[in-house]
């Protein structure tokens, strides 16, 4: 067994501290994959890695005992919190409070409208959410691979399939999610 998995049948067992010893063992993983999603997000926006682990972490643990079955299970939840904090903060710069739908634009050189990254996060949510219901582990793939920045390899450990499987399931669901898109 990983430390990691040693560490979360600590936490299930009532161990206080292993919870903190968790965090320091998954730290830098979790870091890494926050680093590469932030990089992903569109120029200008405010939300760091350090900043996003903390928010995930504090969601996953919050003020309770968290239950993760080994570390596959601990990873796949990091990446769904990841996924809906992201989520929470489009929405959240969407609000009206926030001007709603409006934004700055620069006339000059002024060519083409695309979708801001908030639009396509929101609507890469929305249709995941539809692929969700028909296709769980190439959603619990999509998560990984696209809101947690995992790579195919990490990917193919987490879920325990091949890294063909993986690359099958990759190139589907992500046809499957554009055509979903494009339909809306």
């Amino acid at each position: 067994m990983s430390d990691a998995t040693v560490m979360l049948a600590a936490i299930q067992a009532g161990d206080s501290h292993a919870a903190e010893q968790l965090l320091v063992l998954v730290y830098d993983e979790l870091r890494r994959l926050a680093a590469s999603k932030v990089d992903q997000e569109a120029p200008g926006q405010t939300l760091q890695p350090t900043a996003l682990v903390h928010q995930a972490w504090l969601r996953l643990v919050g003020d309770q005992a968290p239950s993760f079955n080994n570390r596959e299970h601990f990873f796949r939840a990091s990446a769904e919190a990841m996924r809906r904090i992201l989520i929470d903060r489009a929405r959240r710069k969407r609000a009206q409070r926030h001007g709603g739908g409006y934004q700055r634009v620069d006339l000059d050189g002024f060519d083409l409208a695309a979708p801001t990254a908030d639009e396509q996060l929101l609507a890469v949510n929305e249709a995941l959410s539809k692929f969700a219901g028909a296709h769980p582990v190439q959603a619990d793939l999509v998560k990984l691979r696209y809101f947690a920045g995992m790579t195919n390899e990490e990917v193919s450990q987490i879920l325990g399939i091949s890294l063909s499987t993986v690359k099958n399931y990759w190139n589907f669901s992500r046809a499957w999610l554009l055509n979903e898109i494009e339909s809306q």
